[in-house]
């Protein structure tokens, strides 16, 4: 199975997602190859990068193609696959492969499925994805077709597969002239943090009571070199920003470390965090759902725990 992923950067950095996707092509090529496919105006630095992680790269370079444009995206993709046929093409789950996607499926005549977080293709291709705000997972089994279009929700599939695969200048150029053109680049209001990329996470539940109490979950996190993150409740609540959201309806995370204050551990919450390679959850309550998930689990007031673990770090610090 050849397994291609469209690999994502912006302002001189290539969006994590890109390694994602390569890591789940990876796990489902079987005897066929992962290849990625870079598009851009100098891509090379990028295209050195992915080839750490994927069987080959597909360079694909012009001047025109120096900012995303999703018709010549899509033109260069189309030229790119009329000779090297994919069966599965991947794509980040972002602002921009959320809107290329659908449009080159249309143009592939693929079925296209989006914000996945598991695929099998054991016996047809199955996909699986959250409904209903999160509530429900459903596995999705896709009609026979030629090829297939999945975009990938970030922060799932983090666990490297590493290749050695050679570059390819696919010698495409745009045969397009899109219908509009770039203007100009607003950043987006962003936090100091990505903590989809957070390797120690201090995470607060409604059990931090009130936004004062944040302070105590920060400096626990500074003391740990990590970052602070918070369930549903305490987003709703305005006591952290939205990017600092864990769950369903915010990040997915896999840190090394995953501290969960006062979070009871709803279904939603749960998805977002469990895969975390340590979790410890503590919380008054000793039914919590949180322990269900939780490799140590202490069940007390954080408002005792906490202050203790924090004063013991800093004498380990001196």
């Amino acid at each position: 199975m050849r397994v291609f992923a469209v690999a994502e950067h912006r302002r001189g950095e290539l969006n994590p997602i890109s390694i994602e996707l390569l890591n789940l092509a990876n796990s489902i090529k079987g005897d066929g190859t992962s290849e990625a496919i870079v598009i851009g105006s100098d891509v090379s630095a990028y295209a050195e990068e992915l080839a750490k992680y994927a069987d080959k790269v597909w360079k694909i370079e012009d001047e025109s193609l120096a900012e995303y444009n999703p018709e010549l995206y899509v033109d260069v993709l189309m030229q790119l696959f009329s000779k090297e046929k994919p069966d599965i093409v991947l794509v980040g789950n972002t602002a921009m492969g959320s809107e290329f996607a659908p449009y080159l499926a249309s143009k592939l005549n693929a079925p296209v499925v989006t914000d996945a977080v598991g695929v099998d293709v054991s016996n047809g291709i199955k996909v699986s994805r959250y409904i209903f705000q999160g509530k429900l997972m459903v596995d999705v089994l896709l009609r026979e077709a030629d090829t297939y279009v999945i975009t990938i929700r970030q922060g799932v599939f983090k666990e490297e597969q590493e290749a050695s695969g050679g570059i390819v200048d696919a010698g495409i150029k745009p045969s397009v002239t899109p219908s509009r053109q770039f203007v100009g680049f607003v950043e987006p209001e962003v936090g100091e943090v990505d903590i989809s990329q957070a390797d120690i996470i201090v995470s607060v539940g409604r059990g931090i009571e009130d936004a004062s109490n944040i302070e105590l979950a920060e400096e626990l996190a500074s003391l740990l070199g990590g970052v602070v993150a918070g369930s549903r409740p305490v987003i709703d609540n305005g006591w952290l920003p939205k990017d600092r959201q864990v769950g369903i309806s915010g990040k997915t995370v896999k840190p090394k470390l995953y501290l969960a204050l006062g979070i009871s551990g709803a279904f939603q919450h749960i998805m977002g965090m469990k895969d975390s390679e340590l979790i410890i959850a503590v919380n008054k309550d000793p039914e919590a759902p949180i322990f269900g998930v939780a490799h140590y689990g202490v069940v007390g007031d954080i408002f005792e725990i906490v202050p203790e673990l924090v004063e013991k770090l800093r004498e380990a610090k001196g």
